[in-house]
């Protein structure tokens, strides 16, 4: 049902998905950006559900899951972290991709809807740490589309890999422009 209603509402906005979608993909992070609205997370679910990329999970913290509406993150995707564990939130991430076949979670490099001074490198050191790919997926409001890049791995000139990062979501403009990560690519 739900399915239905984001392909509806997607197609009477008028956005479409451009770039190579990852639907045979086994492991990866999709990193998705730039992350200026709550409404992104509902975008997020549309696309998601749209493009039958139903794999894709999300990190979010234990205490979410606890009853009585736990079963709702679990449902949605939601993916549960002990924020308090000895092993940190990379160790803890990694190790799902290594005991799982198959494993895709999306998360935001910005962590925050707010306008960063940096971004979060979890995600990066995860996608180092796993062997896994990264998927950049912009979601450019101006367009109205869901913009994939090529994925690609980490190497070992961490700095060229951020500013290619950088380059890629920068050339998109989110909810709120303003939130934008432009002032970080130098």
């Amino acid at each position: 049902m739900l399915h239905y209603f984001f392909k509806i509402y997607l197609k009477l906005t008028g956005w479409k998905a451009t770039g190579p979608v990852p639907k045979d993909l086994k492991k990866f992070i999709m990193v998705v950006g730039p992350h200026t609205s709550s409404s992104d997370v509902f975008m997020g679910f549309a696309f998601r559900s749209v493009l039958k990329l139903k794999h894709i999970k999300f990190i979010a913290k234990q205490e979410l899951f606890k009853p009585p509406f736990g079963f709702l993150f679990r449902q949605a995707g939601g993916v549960p972290v002990d924020r308090f564990n000895k092993n940190n939130f990379v160790d803890q991430v990694a190790e799902m991709f290594i005991q799982n076949e198959s494993f895709a979670i999306a998360l935001s490099p910005e962590g925050t809807r707010k306008k960063v001074d940096r971004l979060r490198t979890g995600f990066y050191h995860i996608a180092k740490k796993a062997n896994v790919p990264i998927v950049m997926l912009a979601f450019d409001f101006e367009h109205k589309e869901f913009r994939f890049a090529p994925l690609f791995f980490t190497t070992d000139d961490e700095a060229a890999d951020y500013n290619k990062i950088l380059t890629f979501f920068t050339s998109v403009k989110g909810k709120n422009p303003e939130l934008g990560l432009e002032h970080l690519l130098n």
